[in-house]
């Protein structure tokens, strides 16, 4: 319970600011606070596989990484991705300044609201593209030891021995998608733009490492170094960053209130946090070998889910089921390899 103990704490005072909130809009208290608890539960059930994928990273990381992860990272999370960044969006896309935009997130949340909507081609494409690197990227690593589905995940991997193979593929899919979409010409482009834009985002990331490289320093310091530094926190705030657009539009589904929305995200972005940590300390991923495996495809299917989400509406709760349907079947095969396996495997 130790790692949860500043999330239960957020969680409290977000629960007291929902129901002072209620009261004064007329919303009521109980309504306030349910819907802010559900919105918690919603973002936890569908960034469960992120918080998987943030261990992956952040068990490399010392602990003073860690707890910036835990302090400025939630600080950006909440307020930068699932508040400030939605405004921004919308500001862009009207031509009004923050401040205005703010004021109509207040005021006139079903008009925020459609402006945020009418963005959601870009923003489906541009955090679709990078999930589906993230997805791409790990499928296609031929240096693991351990493969989930055996033969099949075997032989995908061997096609990392081609220099950016993973980028390469994202870019096929995303040009097929402005030959068989059925959009107009501006949303094609608009589409393809920022499309472009998380395949450069990814890249850029990715490539951080190269700041690090020295003659002094072999491979693995690299990779250290690049783990520690702030490389891999900026790879963890993207991922994450590219989790919450869906999650900040679905939230609309369940109330127009942009408050309340912010206060359900925040305790829901906090426990995912705090659930990375706790996986981490307790060496889950060593333990569970498969588990990164199923988050992977989690990300994978979500990708695809925000791709498809360019035509077709999918229900976040299938969104969400699909992730914890990909984790209990890796945890299920971990179990069984354990059994298998008990003296485990060095895993990469």
């Amino acid at each position: 319970m130790k790692d949860f103990r500043v999330s239960l704490a957020v969680t409290i005072v977000c629960l007291c600011v929902a129901a002072f909130w209620g009261a004064k809009n007329g919303m009521g208290m109980v309504q306030a606070v349910v819907l802010a608890a559900m919105l918690g539960v919603m973002e936890v059930s569908l960034s469960f596989d992120n918080a998987v994928v943030n261990a992956s990273v952040l068990k490399d990381m010392d602990e003073k990484w860690q707890q910036v992860f835990l302090t400025i990272g939630v600080l950006i999370a909440v307020f930068g991705m699932r508040l400030f960044f939605p405004i921004a969006i919308v500001s862009v896309a009207t031509g009004l300044g923050m401040g205005d935009v703010a004021t109509m997130a207040l005021e006139r949340p079903e008009e925020y609201s459609r402006h945020l909507t009418d963005s959601h081609h870009g923003i489906a494409a541009f955090g679709g593209l990078f999930l589906l690197l993230v997805f791409l990227t790990f499928l296609f690593d031929e240096g693991r030891d351990l493969h989930w589905l055996g033969v099949i995940e075997e032989r995908l991997a061997s096609l990392g021995k081609l220099d950016s193979i993973a980028v390469m593929t994202a870019l096929i899919i995303l040009f097929c998608m402005q030959m068989w979409l059925p959009l107009d010409q501006p949303t094609r482009l608009k589409v393809l733009v920022a499309g472009l834009g998380g395949v450069i985002l990814f890249v850029a990331v990715s490539s951080l490492d190269t700041f690090f490289e020295s003659e002094q320093v072999g491979e693995e310091a690299v990779s250290t170094a690049k783990r520690n530094g702030v490389a891999g926190f900026l790879y963890l705030e993207v991922l994450d960053a590219s989790f919450s657009f869906d999650g900040v539009i679905g939230a609309f589904a369940v109330t127009r209130d942009v408050v309340i929305i912010m206060l359900g995200l925040a305790i829901g972005a906090m426990f995912v946090r705090s659930l990375t940590v706790h996986l981490v300390r307790k060496g889950t991923l060593d333990e569970y070998v498969f588990l990164e495996h199923g988050a992977h495809y989690a990300i994978g299917a979500l990708a695809v889910i925000m791709l498809s989400g360019i035509v077709v509406h999918v229900p976040e709760m299938v969104t969400g089921s699909i992730g914890v349907a990909f984790i209990a079947l890796a945890l299920v095969s971990s179990i069984r390899y354990k059994r298998r396996e008990p003296e485990g495997l060095s895993v990469k």
